[in-house]
């Protein structure tokens, strides 16, 4: 009894594989059904096209703080406050190394000093000089006087005597006439080194008034009340195509005239956007357009397009940049803020319409995928408007199913895709 239970229980264990096995086996080589392909209808109605983007809330008319004009190739900022930080007018918002400038107010300080006692010395000799030539202008007038005195003793002196006389107050005329001749030069003279002190003197305070000036303008001031926001550093060397420039901050250079940072005017709110290239033939300038803040959460403004700029990017991902100015902003506002701009570019009444995706396009054609008896069929269609979600077009009935994805891209094994692509489902 005990060798028959086991045989029979060893029996029953093969033929419980064998089953297993053979189910398995009947189970591969049974084909899959065939994966249901999503489809949709073809809807009437009014359709609104519309250009959504993100962007960043700014003030218009910003005053823009640049690096002052003195002279040198490279400024580093020392000092610079936060990007939000509100500012009232005068307060400092940047400050540069002043090292250089200071050692030339040195320098220019020193030249100063060394300048004027150059000066009290040229106008302390040229006023002793001027002493002493009227000193020898009186002594030679008084000679000549003396000597003409004497001349008058003539008559009763001896000729010899007489001639002496007057050889003397000939003499003494000369040296009175030399000197009235020597004492404008001399004056001049010394009047010409008194000016080249004082022009020495007005150079060191020029230049001792210029290093004032420049270390004064280092400190760049809010001429308005408002919140700051800071200028992307465009010094920096380590940039790639698409990539944006950090902002500027504390130890880095910039070049005199560069922009540090902005001030917005608080009322006159703008955005700006970058779009899409195939998005700007359908704007226009003072169309209207929602905003809508994302640190603001069911607020929702008006604005209008304000300009259009120029198309960048790369070749993969051309965009323009817009500007909007917002409409009635309110104070809890700040710039750099997120917004969500939605422009309404178009309307069109009792469309036939389908999502974007059920229409395919190849080769010139534009078709898309009919729901019939035999299954889905390539149906020729024409397209009339088209955005990122939806696409208008004629040569179909309202209610129709059309596919949202190819029929003949699935693999009736297994619904894995294909390696084909959409002339595959052209009609031959």
């Amino acid at each position: 009894m005990k060798r028959w239970l086991s045989l029979t229980v060893i029996l029953a264990a093969i033929f419980t594989s064998l089953g297993y096995g053979f189910l398995h086996i009947y189970r591969i080589a049974q084909p899959a059904p065939a994966a249901a392909v999503p489809s949709t209808s073809v809807k009437r109605g009014t359709v609104i096209f519309t250009v959504i983007a993100k962007g960043d809330l700014q003030g218009g008319n910003s005053q823009t703080l640049t690096a002052p004009m003195i002279g040198t190739s490279e400024l580093i900022i020392t000092a610079l406050p936060k990007p939000g930080d509100l500012v009232q007018e005068g307060d400092p918002v940047a400050r540069f190394d002043t090292t250089e400038q200071e050692y030339k107010l040195r320098e220019a300080d020193a030249d100063l000093a060394e300048a004027e006692q150059k000066l009290l010395e040229a106008q302390a000799n040229a006023d002793s000089r001027a002493e002493e030539d009227r000193f020898a202008l009186l002594k030679a007038k008084s000679d000549v006087k003396l000597a003409e005195l004497e001349c008058r003793r003539n008559e009763l002196i001896s000729k010899i005597m007489a001639r002496q006389n007057e050889i003397a107050l000939e003499a003494a005329r000369d040296n009175l006439r030399q000197l009235e001749s020597d004492l404008g030069s001399r004056k001049a003279t010394a009047a010409a080194g008194v000016a080249i002190q004082e022009a020495a003197r007005s150079k060191a305070q020029a230049l001792a008034g210029t290093a004032r000036k420049n270390i004064e303008s280092m400190t760049l001031r809010a001429k308005t009340k408002g919140y700051l926001s800071i200028l992307p550093n465009m010094n920096n060397n380590m940039w790639f195509d698409g990539m944006r420039f950090p902002d500027l901050q504390v130890g880095d250079t910039v070049r005199p005239g560069m922009g540090v940072a902005q001030i917005p005017d608080l009322t006159s709110w703008e955005v700006t956007a970058r779009l899409a290239e195939t998005d700007r033939g359908h704007l226009a300038l003072h169309q209207s357009a929602s905003i809508r803040v994302i640190a603001l959460p069911g607020r929702t403004f008006q604005g209008k397009v304000k300009n259009l700029g120029g198309t960048v990017g790369p070749p993969w991902d051309r965009r323009f940049e817009t500007k909007l100015s917002l409409e009635s902003p309110a104070p809890e506002l700040r710039p750099g803020m997120s917004v969500v701009i939605t422009i309404t570019t178009e309307k069109i009444a009792d469309a036939l319409w389908i999502p974007a995706q059920a229409l395919f396009e190849s080769d010139g054609r534009t078709f898309v995928y009919l729901k019939t008896r035999s299954g889905f069929t390539p149906q020729d269609v024409k397209l009339v408007r088209r955005s990122e979600s939806q696409v208008v077009l004629t040569g179909i009935r309202q209610g129709q199913l059309v596919a949202l994805a190819s029929p003949d891209q699935k693999d009736s094994a297994g619904g894995k895709d294909k390696k084909g692509n959409a002339m595959q489902a052209l009609p031959q």
